[in-house]
């Protein structure tokens, strides 16, 4: 599969982000590579907070946590008085998140449940500064359509994956599961032509979209 960013472009940048290091990140990308869990790696780490603190995000919902990789730099960035949701339909997962944004001094910032990313989701009320979407990749339009109206006005939607390790733009490709590389293509598709969001994807790792919700000018 094509990688949009070279190797070496890849490593100049991860070279340049020495000031994140922490021993709770080397551990969990290290468990990561021993199981060979998907997480978005140390660069869309730095670009997820970079982009939570650009708009001063203060409340922050994801849909599909895993052991809390993501969780760690939103964290970082909403500071002591805000919130990140987690969501995950492994238990363990919840455990290992703990055990990690604990001894990272994270956790309080941290509210974790474990069930379906969607369901947990329609229960929960209110707006969210930043929508984060690492889910199941066949979920991906219907969380689209899920959560386009609960970001508040300059808010972020944040979708990981979406170049599928360039399937998207392929003739011919071989899918990991049957029907997600059309869902993804379909997802893209109608955050591009929404025209309530402004819409770009920073080619990074496997592709990252960040779709910023339109505000009123006032002149």
């Amino acid at each position: 599969m094509p990688n949009p960013v070279n190797p070496i472009i890849e490593n100049y940048l991860l070279n340049l982000t020495h000031n994140t290091d922490h021993p709770v990140l080397a551990e969990m990308e290290a468990l990561a590579e021993k199981n060979n869990f998907p997480i978005v790696g140390r660069l869309v780490g730095v670009f997820l907070e970079s982009m939570a603190k650009m708009v001063n995000a203060r409340r922050v919902f994801e849909f599909g946590s895993g052991y809390g990789y993501s969780a760690y730099w939103f964290a970082k960035a909403v500071g002591a008085q805000g919130q990140i949701i987690c969501t995950e339909a492994d238990f363990l997962n919840q455990e290992k998140a703990k055990n990690y944004l604990v001894a990272a001094g994270l956790w309080d910032r941290v509210d974790f449940q474990v069930g379906m990313a969607q369901d947990v989701f329609a229960r929960t009320d209110g707006l969210f500064d930043i929508c984060y979407n690492d889910a199941d990749k066949g979920d991906y339009p219907e969380i689209w359509l899920m959560v386009k109206t609960r970001i508040r006005p300059g808010g972020l939607y944040i979708a990981d994956n979406v170049l599928w390790r360039g399937r998207v733009a392929m003739e011919k490709y071989t899918d990991v599961f049957n029907g997600w590389t059309e869902a993804i293509k379909t997802h893209n598709q109608l955050i591009f032509n929404d025209p309530e969001f402004d819409a770009f994807i920073n080619p990074t790792r496997d592709g990252v979209m960040v779709a910023r919700r339109k505000t009123a000018w006032t002149l």
